[in-house]
């Protein structure tokens, strides 16, 4: 056993939580002040030195989920989050799902849940977070066999999808679901915002789990009130110009108009304009695949992924006085649009930092998870649901 435990009950103290697949604590940042961390857990070595640094007060395993047991597991959380890895469930991944090597350790945490259930500290509830591709898994299967393995630990299951965008300026769109302990109260929040893909997805839920499965939606979320020009440092270096104009090279026709219909616009108004670019292979007019950058100026930027390759590295245009530069986003700019605040110690090597923050939850987004759900359920106490 790894720490003494205790069995007494947080009520009328700060609302405590375990944090599995911890990265570098972003869901401790949003979890905020006001709860308490009883124990995290990561493989990574470089995630968990990150998380040790921005956390010093929190207990933190670094080593594999696997080889913990419920005893590992110090005290009676109310919370259990688990941001688990999403490579075999999201569209850039092989397709494995719940049976991959790396998205199958949700087996790992389940195990450590069930331990914790027949020891009689059962956390109050669970809060999942991965990409949306687990909808759509093996055909919608992974989404209930793990919606379905929650409710045979005695848990109600809700499930949901929010984007950052609503709170940062960065396209992520992701799967929220949240386990209520059978005798903790549900919220009653309700409201029309579900998409169609969401919707096919919450019908098979409610055939599969029955009364264990809890209709919540989520209200809308606040208008963000920034955008990707907002948090660029533009004393950053950025490429020789003909590292620039390959890179514009690679655009089809469509993308390229964007581009030099914005850089025209800057010159003439005398403003700024800052584009976010991937490159993707493509299919073109013969059937062959062709490597295209891809541009957008909505201002957003894409979802931040994880560094494997040059491909998954996000560039930026930044158009200025009828100048168009690029380079790669930086790791402090990334880590603005994951919510982090300006004092997080990073990283020192780049593709270190870059992958930190692309494998992390937005901050903001457990905040608003928390206040919306998370907090107000606790709030109730242990009242009983009714059948």
């Amino acid at each position: 056993m790894l720490f003494a435990m205790s069995r007494h009950s947080s009520v009328g103290m700060k609302p405590t939580y375990y944090e599995f697949f911890a990265g570098g604590g972003m869901a401790s940042i949003g979890l905020g002040a006001q709860w308490r961390c009883l124990l995290a857990n990561d493989i990574d070595p470089v995630k968990a030195a990150a998380y040790r640094d921005n956390h010093p007060g929190h207990r933190f395993v670094e080593g594999d989920i696997a080889q913990l047991t419920a005893g590992d597991l110090p005290g009676v959380a109310d919370l259990a989050w688990a941001s688990f890895p999403c490579q075999d469930l999201s569209l850039a991944g092989k397709g494995g799902g719940l049976s991959g090597a790396r998205s199958g350790v949700f087996w790992s945490f389940e195990r450590l849940m069930r331990g914790l259930v027949e020891d009689g500290r059962s956390p109050r509830l669970i809060a999942i977070e991965n990409v949306i591709g687990l909808m759509t898994s093996n055909g919608g299967r992974d989404l209930e066999t793990a919606a379905a393995a929650v409710a045979a630990l005695g848990y109600r299951v809700a499930m949901f999808t929010l984007d950052a965008a609503h709170f940062l300026p960065q396209s992520r769109p992701r799967l929220f679901m949240i386990g209520m302990r059978n005798d903790v109260m549900s919220p009653t929040i309700a409201s029309d915002q579900r998409s169609e893909r969401e919707a096919r997805a919450v019908e098979r839920l409610m055939r599969r789990l029955g009364p264990a499965f809890v209709d919540i939606r989520p209200p809308a979320p606040p208008r963000r009130n920034t955008d990707l020009v907002d948090i660029i440092d533009w004393r950053a270096p950025t490429h020789p110009r003909a590292q620039t104009e390959t890179l514009l090279g690679l655009m089809a026709p469509l993308h390229r108009a964007r581009v030099e219909e914005r850089r025209l616009a800057c010159k003439g108004r005398g403003e700024r304009a800052v584009g976010a670019v991937y490159r993707r292979m493509r299919t073109n007019v013969s059937g062959g695949r062709v490597q295209r950058a891809e541009v957008r100026f909505d201002g957003l930027a894409g979802c931040l992924r994880t560094p494997a390759g040059g491909s998954s590295r996000q560039t930026l245009l930044l158009i200025e006085k009828g100048e168009v530069r690029s380079r790669l986003i930086t790791s402090r700019e990334a880590a603005a649009l994951m919510g982090l605040p300006d004092g997080y110690l990073l990283p020192d090597r780049y593709n270190d930092a870059y992958k930190l923050c692309g494998d992390g939850v937005a901050a903001p987004v457990v905040r608003w998870i928390a206040a919306t759900f998370i907090e107000p359920i606790l709030a109730h106490g242990r009242g009983r649901v009714a059948a």
